[in-house]
């Protein structure tokens, strides 16, 4: 198992940018898919970006272009920058760790998209 934590969410003007982090523990998160999952209230919650242990990534169209999912396995740590916000990107966004049959979220962290 992998205990995964979220920061770099906050409040941010349309347009802005903002990098999220995702620091694991407990494991290495190296042979792990990482992901980025996003909810906002009332909406379920839906896949941004993922990246492969060996790297190759996918985006939400609506992300692409904007958004960049890259990881540092010597940091165990996975990022997502965020470039372009626009108001419909406000949501919790979560960490996800998986190695069948790992599964792991971590808390998530706010990103508010607002003038």
């Amino acid at each position: 198992q992998v205990q995964l934590v979220e920061s770099g969410g906050g409040l941010v003007q349309p347009g802005g940018s903002l990098r999220l982090s995702c620091a694991a523990s407990g494991n290495t998160i190296a042979a792990y898919v990482m992901a980025w999952y996003r909810q906002a209230p009332g909406k379920e919650r839906e896949s941004v970006a993922a990246i492969s242990s060996g790297g190759r990534t996918a985006n939400l169209d609506s992300v692409k272009g904007r958004f960049t999912i890259s990881r540092d396995n010597a940091k165990n740590t996975v990022y997502l920058e965020m470039n372009s916000l626009k108001p419909e990107d406000a949501a919790i966004y979560s960490c996800n760790a998986k190695r069948p049959p790992d599964n792991d979220w971590g808390p998530g962290t706010q990103v508010t998209v607002s003038s």
